[in-house]
């Protein structure tokens, strides 16, 4: 195979002929992306160029330019003399994201709550019994896509643009580690009783309460992951 006719391993692309390396970059730093938010990858690992490339069977072009990519994101370290690392989960950063999140998301929510519909409130509920199913099942990945739609769901009638953006980031950028609490204990995971308890109150109007739910929600959030990291590290 060669290529031109090329089938990236879990990727589920296949790049034909004329494809620019952008592209299958693209391809190779979202499978690399998944393998380091389900846990495949663990930090401190080493990303060697030529053994990805060989992989992939791409060049090593468009695998330094997804390393490139994930180092932008913040889940890979590119080191003068040893290459590409996995990145180390900062309970710093861990901090930063989830006080940024508790700061911006009760405002997104405030502006968007009095304009959501019935049927947004529908989409809403529908995320539930889904959430529930994978978390039964262990889906820890799964659980994490459906949290973000969740959140970025109630803010969609917002007209903050440019919060929403930064919200959406920070959401990307939690969402490494909501997959580590929720790989290190389910039972912990509190999330489908709280956006319950979210939707109930915009329904009722209770705008502000709501809010301050959502405020708790995220740094109980904070709290439980650096918990569950130091108990992680004492091994």
């Amino acid at each position: 195979m060669g290529t031109t006719d090329l089938d990236l391993p879990g990727v589920g692309v296949r790049p034909r002929k004329g494809l620019q390396h952008k592209t299958i970059a693209s391809a190779v730093a979202g499978e690399m992306r998944n393998r380091i938010l389900s846990g495949r990858l663990a930090a401190g690992a080493q990303l060697r160029q030529d053994a990805l490339a060989e992989e992939f069977d791409v060049s090593r072009i468009p695998v330094r330019e997804a390393l490139m990519q994930l180092e932008a994101e913040g889940l890979v370290i590119i080191q003068p003399h040893r290459g590409a690392v996995v990145s180390e989960l900062s309970l710093d950063e861990i901090r930063e994201v989830f006080e940024l999140r508790a700061q911006l998301e009760p405002r997104l929510l405030r502006a968007s709550a009095p304009h959501l519909s019935e049927a947004d409130f529908d989409l809403l509920r529908a995320i539930g019994p889904r959430y529930a199913a994978l978390q039964a099942a262990g889906d820890m990945a799964g659980c994490a896509e459906l949290n973000t739609a969740f959140h970025l769901g109630l803010y969609r009638h917002a007209r903050k643009p440019r919060t929403l953006k930064i919200v959406s980031q920070l959401l990307q950028d939690s969402d490494r580690h909501t997959r580590l609490q929720l790989s290190y204990d389910f039972r912990l995971d509190r999330s489908g009783e709280d956006h319950a308890r979210i939707i109930a109150l915009c329904v009722e109007k209770k705008f502000g309460e709501a809010c301050l739910t959502m405020r708790r929600h995220i740094l109980k959030a904070a709290e439980t992951l650096q918990d569950s990291i130091a108990s992680l590290r004492k091994g």
